[in-house]
């Protein structure tokens, strides 16, 4: 009946924790049950260890095609599978050509099916001047589109203004996707930068005075503003701040369509790591000081954060380097895209919060967000068979060996985490063991049948 089975595991849905058997049958979950009564060809002894939905990262940057040595697919995917995610979504910027028409995803999707070894969606972009293109892109199998309210960093993604981002989300509103929006009011996070570098001032605590709470908080009450005048669904990145998060929460409220994310970066590290660490700890919005990071932890423990992603953003160890202890000229980006998974059950740990929680932070909930509910983020009978096993008492501890993105340059080197990844499934398939590592020749697929509507 059964290409393989996974015999008693503890099997951790967004419901309940419970001992039980999974049979798979053609990359799809067959069965649930206490205990299935026949045999496969394939048998998982998983006693003693926990099963968990393969997690889902609606939030990573993979350069490629262009700039592929930053990261590419292949070592991007293979880092993602070691932290037990399945499936990701890869944000329109920082490749070139950036993902902002018809071609360039389709062309992304090429290269992404030829190299990955997990599942994966791809993001559409709103700049200036492609406002004609978001039909298509929608069309063509974009899973949802991001703009920028503060420059990006890259050239060939402009940050959007008042009217381009008005208008795009107008026409993103016909097209029933949502827009995702990083949220820092650029003018004056320029404004604020430029004050420093002609004073002088480029150090840890400058970069931190240049990007405050405020232009957070700022960026998304205009970006809600918009939202209600033109029914845009909306989704705000990597949200920094408890009082980000409040406003958001309150527009919900109010009836306006729109999720939230923040990342484990922001949970884990403090602005001291910055200063500690150095630029491996920069990205944008910044990191914050501690008594800022508890209030946004509490709001994490409180369900007031839809989910977790890690904003993957990696790049060349030479981007990284200061010159002069210059923070503010070092790249914004924090490389970490294969930790969500494991950053999540520590922070559940170190709360106290249950695992079901866990799960819907990094499977359910995103999946559900961005459409793809239909086939990823549950363990249930017609899932693909995307599947993580863990064990939640072998510590794991991150190693240049162990990390398997482009470059071992990242805040989480030497990190430890309460869990470790032992085995994982993608639609069935071995994709990564603790003991060989990332399985070579799996193939993932483009999950561009985006068919369900994007909930709250």
């Amino acid at each position: 009946m059964y290409d393989f089975i996974i015999r008693n595991g503890t099997v951790v849905t967004s419901h309940a924790e419970r001992k039980a058997d999974i049979g798979v049958r053609n990359g799809v979950i067959k069965e649930v049950s206490a205990s299935i009564g026949v045999s496969a060809e394939k048998e998982i002894d998983a006693s003693g260890l926990h099963v968990f939905p393969g997690a889902v990262d609606i939030h990573v940057h993979f350069s490629e095609p262009g700039r592929a040595e930053w990261e590419g697919f292949r070592t991007g995917s293979r880092m993602l599978a070691s932290g037990g995610i399945t499936t990701f979504a890869d944000m329109p910027l920082n490749g070139i050509p950036s993902t902002v028409d018809e071609a360039a995803l389709l062309q992304k999707a090429r290269v992404g099916e030829g190299k990955s070894i997990v599942d994966f969606a791809l993001w559409g972009g709103l700049v200036p001047g492609n406002l004609r293109e978001l039909d298509s892109l929608a069309k063509a199998g974009a899973m949802a589109f991001k703009a920028f309210m503060s420059p990006s960093g890259n050239p060939e993604f402009e940050a959007v203004g008042d009217l381009d981002l008005l208008e795009g989300m107008k026409r993103i509103a016909e097209t029933g996707k949502v827009l995702a929006l990083h949220a820092e009011s650029g003018p004056v996070t320029t404004f604020l930068a430029e004050q420093k570098r002609l004073a002088g001032r480029v150090g840890a605590d400058d970069y931190l005075s240049t990007r405050p709470v405020s232009v957070e908080v700022e960026a998304v009450e205009r970006a809600l503003y918009y939202a209600a005048l033109t029914g845009c669904p909306l989704h705000f990145v990597h949200i920094s701040s408890a009082e980000a998060v409040a406003v958001i929460q309150d527009a919900r409220a109010a009836g306006i369509n729109v999720t939230l994310e923040t990342c484990p970066h922001y949970l884990l590290f403090s602005h001291e790591t910055l200063k500690e660490k150095g630029a491996v700890a920069k990205c944008a919005p910044p990191l914050r000081e501690k008594p800022d990071q508890e209030k946004l932890r509490k709001a994490m423990e409180l369900g007031r954060i839809d989910f977790l992603a890690s904003d993957h953003s990696p790049c060349t160890p030479d981007l990284k380097e200061m010159k002069k202890g210059n923070v503010l000229d070092a790249w914004g980006g924090i490389s970490g895209g294969g930790m969500t998974l494991l950053a999540a059950l520590r922070f559940a740990q170190e709360e106290e919060i249950p695992l079901t929680e866990a799960v819907k932070w990094t499977a359910e909930k995103p999946a559900e967000r961005f459409g793809l509910a239909h086939r990823k983020g549950r363990i249930e009978p017609g899932m693909d068979a995307d599947l993580a096993i863990l064990s939640l008492n072998q510590p794991h501890r991150v190693t240049p060996e162990n990390f398997y993105a482009k470059h071992p340059v990242s805040v989480y080197m030497d990190e430890s985490f309460p869990a470790s990844v032992q085995a994982v499934y993608v639609r069935g398939k071995e994709v990564f063991t603790k003991e060989a590592g990332p399985v070579e020749g799996q193939s993932g697929k483009w999950l561009s049948e985006n068919v369900s509507p994007p909930v709250i």
